[in-house]
């Protein structure tokens, strides 16, 4: 997922996409602690893919504040 495409979605876009993500993160979390996943590397993608998102948040934000 690409910081442009999230720019691109609305506020209450991005906050859903930020639920899912976080959802997904936790599912994760789980399954690495009970050893049962195999692909750590999601882990770490997820979390800069939440970090995008909220990027792209704070800047919409910044954006109404200018305005």
């Amino acid at each position: 997922m690409s910081y442009t495409d999230l720019s691109k979605k609305s506020v209450k876009e991005l906050n859903e996409l930020l639920a899912e993500l976080k959802a997904e993160l936790f599912a994760l979390r789980f399954k690495n602690a009970t050893r049962q996943l195999d692909q750590t590397h999601k882990i770490n993608l997820v979390k800069k893919d939440i970090a995008r998102t909220l990027t792209a948040l704070n800047m919409k934000k910044n954006e109404k504040e200018v305005k």
